[in-house]
């Protein structure tokens, strides 16, 4: 059985996953749809998920650990604009 990995570890972890499954840098998804149907602003859910994901960039560089809660909640979020984007039908990457 493999241990657990520690909690900076898990977090550059899951920024990898949310940058290889989430078209964050995909000028199609920062745009809004022609007739404003939207089901949840895919544009701005993007946008918070990459403010988040330079955060932690930034953080984890300074030498910051985050705290488990902090995971959850940054796992959570990139969850449920997941789940937006494919309500959108806007193409997730893997």
């Amino acid at each position: 059985m493999r241990p657990k990995p520690d909690r900076l570890t898990a977090m550059t972890s899951l920024i990898e996953e949310v940058k290889n499954t989430l078209p964050l840098y995909e000028e199609d998804t920062f745009v809004c749809g022609p007739d404003n149907s939207c089901i949840g602003c895919p544009k701005k859910l993007m946008e918070l998920v990459e403010t988040e994901v330079s955060y932690w960039e930034s953080a984890i560089e300074r030498g910051v650990t985050p705290q488990f809660d902090e995971i959850r909640r940054f796992g959570k979020l990139c969850n449920n604009v997941r789940r937006g984007l494919v309500r959108n039908n806007i193409q997730l990457l893997a």
